[in-house]
């Protein structure tokens, strides 16, 4: 097979896998605005986009530079992870619990602030810190070869691309189902919120 398939197949593969959590985040996030604007939805989606291919990124930097910091910073990802998305699900659930009995079409349901997305970004990306250790390829003797700088970057480019769709995909989704719900999108999207939460942390500590 082509280096170059295999490169790419390879993280477009490792892009799916990383935007999961993101896709779930992205569908609550829609099912608590469901009159949410195109603008919006690209904002959120490339935030997801951003932190997705930032991460594998600085994983990178540290397989290349200063590992030992990663393996002393690994071990509190799971928590990072769980704290900030429980926070803003908890937030959520509370919000939607108090304007239950009112319409979202109305426009009277608060919607996350910017800095809160970059949370929900950092929060969802956190554990992709890993998945940049594996950047790199094995040689002839089975040695495993870093990527080179350019590689590293085409890859995180690939990775957040395919982030980017399928948040957009998401976000549609929970748009559509968060009209039908009404009042009620934004406490099932808090509750999705602290499931991603404690499914990274099990995931991680397991």
């Amino acid at each position: 097979m082509p280096t170059e398939v295999m490169f790419y197949g390879g993280n477009i593969l490792l892009g799916v896998a990383l935007a999961i959590d993101a896709f779930s985040v992205s569908l609550a996030n829609g099912l608590n605005e469901p009159c949410m604007k195109t603008r919006r939805l690209c904002l959120i989606s490339g935030m997801f986009a951003f932190f997705q291919a930032l991460m594998p990124f600085i994983g990178w930097i540290l397989l290349t530079n200063i590992i030992q910091y990663f393996k002393a910073l690994e071990a509190w990802i799971p928590w990072i992870a769980l704290v900030l998305l429980s926070a803003l699900g908890i937030k959520m659930l509370l919000d939607g619990i108090k304007n239950k009995d009112c319409c979202q079409e109305c426009g009277c349901a608060p919607r996350l602030g910017f800095w809160a997305l970059v949370v929900q970004g950092i929060a969802t990306s956190i554990d992709a810190l890993s998945a940049g250790i594996n950047f790199g390829t094995y040689n002839d003797m089975g040695e495993f070869l870093p990527y080179t700088l350019m590689s590293a970057i085409v890859a995180a480019l690939v990775i957040a691309l395919v982030t980017f769709i399928i948040c957009a995909c998401g976000v549609q989704i929970g748009k559509k189902t968060g009209t039908k719900l009404a009042g009620k999108a934004s406490i099932l999207g808090g509750v999705i919120l602290i499931a991603i939460g404690i499914e990274i942390f099990i995931t991680g500590i397991i």
